[in-house]
């Protein structure tokens, strides 16, 4: 089932999100609609709190080199915690909570994270690159965040300037 997602300056997106203790069918209910939603919206990351569900799941699912969201190629990741960071890198983000807008942020390049699978298996990558980038993007949104707060002062004012005009006009 295709969800709503959260759209700023809601204040649910600011909530901190919450473990996951059952990895039931309940759970798996919630990611095939994460999946869907995502694929839906056209995003290659959606975390929980983004359909207003505060739960300590995110998913990542990046387009392959034929520009395409296989879905074997999914990251299904429960209860994520990112346990090393190194190296930096700018990339360009977008967000389906913020749509529309993209901006350069920067970011660890390489990390490690922990996380669960949707039965409960704990899993240890390193990550690198857009996957990375993703990875921390979405945590952050776990952690009541938004990649606008990683602005700098003059970007941020002028993106609330605009966000609020758009708003305004309904778009």
């Amino acid at each position: 089932m295709i969800r709503d997602i959260v759209i700023y300056p809601d204040k649910r997106l600011r909530k901190v999100s919450k473990d996951i203790t059952e990895f039931d069918e309940k759970l798996h209910t919630l990611l095939n609609d994460m999946y869907e939603t995502m694929i839906a919206k056209e995003g290659i990351g959606l975390a929980a709190i983004q359909i207003g569900i505060e739960k300590n799941i995110l998913l990542i699912n990046l387009a392959d080199e034929d520009g395409k969201q296989e879905k074997e190629d999914l990251l299904e990741a429960i209860n994520p915690k990112i346990t090393h960071l190194e190296g930096n890198e700018t990339y360009q983000e977008g967000c389906l909570s913020v749509p529309g807008y993209y901006e350069d942020v920067q970011r660890a390049q390489n990390i490690t994270v922990e996380y669960f699978d949707r039965y409960g298996t704990k899993i240890v990558r390193n990550l690198e690159g857009l996957l990375a980038i993703a990875m921390q993007h979405e945590i952050d949104h776990l952690k009541g965040h938004l990649f606008i707060e990683k602005l700098s002062y003059l970007k941020r004012k002028k993106f609330e300037k605009e966000w609020k005009k758009r708003l305004k006009a309904g778009k």
